[in-house]
């Protein structure tokens, strides 16, 4: 199996892309079968997708007979910030993944999605590597709830998010900040910065952040992040 990488704008790639790294038919090249997008992308600081996009994606996908999955860990942060909904995202893909238990607040859980074979499979596979749990009647509860409450109000995480992202860019020891489309923020500490040490200062406050590479920090807003908090990690920043 080979895995082709395109580098994409702030995480999303386009289908003039995918269609230049379709391979032809040659018998000693691999033959090109999956699709898959993020969205919204975690390491481009929760940029999100179209529907424009998704759907020029898809109709190159079903052109070449080519699977199209979307990794929809946080789908419904951008739905929240478009002008689609489920209905129109669903009919676009071959299979689709939902995290129940980050911006929407369930304990723990994902779903899969995908049509009658599709599932049958998956559901093969995943007792073949051992996956499986008993009464998962209480996390499916979990996760309606979540599903049924936490949806719109995921559009607070995003605010706050913003108005973190407008603290952190006048902070004389940070470089730059990707743009804050969502829930999620990333940061780079100028080179003066050690990260580790930034980061333990942070955790000594009871703030939570993580390293991605380099000098780069990133902090994500969620259900449990409020307005008071916001404060408080402003106070600590200001501090550095």
């Amino acid at each position: 199996m080979q895995i082709k990488l395109i580098q994409g704008e702030q995480g999303r790639i386009s289908a003039k892309q995918v269609q230049e790294s379709i391979n032809p038919i040659f018998d000693w090249l691999t033959n090109t079968r999956l699709v898959c997008i993020e969205n919204t992308g975690n390491r481009a600081g929760g940029s999100y997708y179209s529907l424009s996009q998704m759907q020029e994606l898809s109709a190159v996908c079903k052109k070449n007979k080519l699977s199209f999955h979307l990794d929809g860990a946080r789908i419904f942060n951008a739905i929240v910030e478009n002008d689609y909904t489920t209905k129109d995202i669903g009919p676009l893909f071959d299979s689709i993944s939902v995290c129940l238990s980050k911006g929407l607040g369930a304990p723990i859980g994902s779903v899969l999605l995908g049509d009658k074979e599709f599932i049958r499979k998956s559901r093969r596979v995943r007792k073949v590597f051992g996956g499986g749990m008993r009464q998962a009647g209480y996390l499916a509860a979990a996760g309606v709830y979540a599903l049924d409450n936490h949806v719109e109000r995921l559009k607070e995480d995003h605010r706050r998010a913003k108005e973190l992202s407008s603290i952190i860019n006048k902070l004389d020891y940070v470089n730059d900040v990707l743009p804050v489309d969502t829930n999620i923020l990333i940061f780079n500490l100028k080179e003066h910065v050690n990260p580790e040490q930034f980061l333990q200062k942070l955790a000594d406050k009871n703030i939570k952040a993580v390293s991605f590479g380099k000098q780069a920090i990133r902090f994500v807003t969620h259900l449990d992040f409020t307005d008071g908090m916001l404060v408080e990690v402003e106070k600590v920043l200001k501090q550095f």
